[in-house]
């Protein structure tokens, strides 16, 4: 059964990524057909058609590797002025980019070019396919957060620690010699729902557990709902020493290395946790939180896949912040799917999961180098500032800026691009993440 779980998690993945790069395509489709540029294939996978049908002038279909998609438009670039013969390798690249350009561009429908359209539209284009996938997170945050909800500390106790033991000790159970923690020795029971502290309203655990390390030693009256009664109890937090850690959560130390800490009172209570479904615009709070992240490991990705090459050679510690391949994130997936938990749970997860891999389609493809859609951005907003600027100088209208000459970096980004896929999966492979403990 468990096996089937781990096999149903990495499907559950691969489906999700499979749509969300069937729509990453829809996005651009959508507006080319709508500024009536002529798209001649959509297309799910590279390489040896696997199946297609035409539809119109457009043919979709799917392709044996399912490394991403694509939409082949008419006249991305202008059409070549004049043949020249390749000598070396990048000159023969940019020539047989050039010569499929041309062949995209269909007798009698010169006009329906791609590279003939305002800049803006050119934009809006490109921008779809990324700015499907930033929906598309946002939609599987939503109903993770608003409609199966996040777990949150209740006010309802779950359990009840019944000794207070020494700090930096591992023991499970307690012995004679162990003093009663103060929630034992006050009379709480698990299923007690705090109302009041102190003579302070209780509206979440948080907001109690502050409360009792404010006030180690002092004796605190405690109102709890118990079988739908309320009882007073009298607690006294007995004063604890716990580490300061600082807003990244790692332990603060002092000049002299060693952990910073400070006293605060400790109770012996558990918070039960509970789903709380969040307003609806947590969802869209998540993903932006997300594109921050995946920004921030973009900028540093140098460094990251450094410490990737660096722990699968040497055997150091991978980086539980950094990137993954299409099979680290399966693997967690499958991982999540096959946990002893509730189902809610690991829906959460995975829906988590899906909305953090759709917020990466959208981040990465935004990067302003070719092939990816952002290199395209970048090349129909020079060809407007071109535009302009002979506008405001009275110069003739220039002629349309040709990509093709950018082959050879568009050569160099793809084989980047798939070195860098090759060793995450390795990693993966050979050195996976284990995000989930155990």
């Amino acid at each position: 059964m468990e096996i089937l779980l781990y096999l149903g998690g990495i499907v559950f993945m691969l489906v999700g990524l499979g749509l969300s790069i069937g729509l990453h395509e829809v996005g651009h489709l959508l507006p080319a057909k709508l500024f009536g540029v002529r798209v001649g294939q959509y297309m799910i996978g590279f390489g040896p058609r696997v199946w297609s049908r035409r539809i119109g002038e457009t043919e979709y279909g799917f392709k044996a590797l399912p490394l991403g998609g694509f939409i082949s438009m008419s006249g991305m670039y202008p059409p070549s002025t004049k043949t020249r013969a390749a000598r070396r390798v990048f000159a023969a690249l940019v020539q047989d980019a050039r010569t499929a350009n041309d062949e995209t561009i269909a007798d009698g429908a010169e006009e329906r070019v791609f590279y003939r359209l305002p800049v803006y539209r050119r934009v809006i284009i490109m921008l779809g396919g990324p700015v499907m996938n930033l929906i598309l997170a946002v939609l599987m945050f939503t109903l993770m957060a608003s409609g199966i909800g996040i777990q949150q500390a209740s006010t309802t106790i779950s359990s009840i620690t019944q000794c207070v033991v020494p700090a930096g000790v591992t023991q499970q159970t307690c012995t004679a010699s162990d003093p009663k923690a103060p929630a034992a020795d006050a009379g709480f029971e698990p299923g007690d729902e705090l109302v009041s502290v102190g003579g302070t309203k209780i509206t979440s655990f948080a907001q109690a557990s502050q409360i009792i390390q404010d006030s180690p030693g002092k004796e605190l009256d405690v109102v709890v709902r118990r079988a739908g009664q309320e009882k007073t109890l009298q607690l006294t937090p007995v004063a604890a020493e716990r580490g300061e850690v600082d807003a990244s959560g790692r332990p603060v130390q002092d000049k002299a290395g060693k952990p910073v800490t400070h006293t605060v009172g400790y109770a012996g209570i558990t918070a039960k946790l509970e789903y709380v479904q969040q307003p609806i615009g947590t969802g869209t709070e998540l993903a932006m939180q997300q594109v921050q992240g995946v920004t921030s490991l973009v900028i540093n990705l140098p460094a990251k896949l450094w410490n990737v090459g660096e722990s699968l050679f040497t055997g150091t510690q991978r980086d539980p912040n950094g990137p993954l391949s299409v099979v680290g994130v399966g693997r967690i997936a499958g991982e999540v799917a096959a946990t002893d938990a509730p189902v809610l749970n690991r829906l959460g997860v995975l829906l988590n999961l899906l909305g953090a891999l759709n917020i990466a389609l959208f981040v990465f493809n935004l990067i302003p180098l070719l092939p990816l859609d952002g290199g395209h951005i970048v090349v129909a907003l020079w060809d407007g500032i071109k535009r302009t600027w002979a506008k405001i100088t009275g110069r003739p209208e220039p002629a349309p800026v040709d990509a093709t000459r950018l082959v050879p970096v568009t050569v160099v980004v793809a084989v980047l691009l798939i070195a860098m896929g090759a060793l995450l999966i390795i990693a993966d492979i050979v050195k996976p993440l284990n995000l989930l403990g155990g």
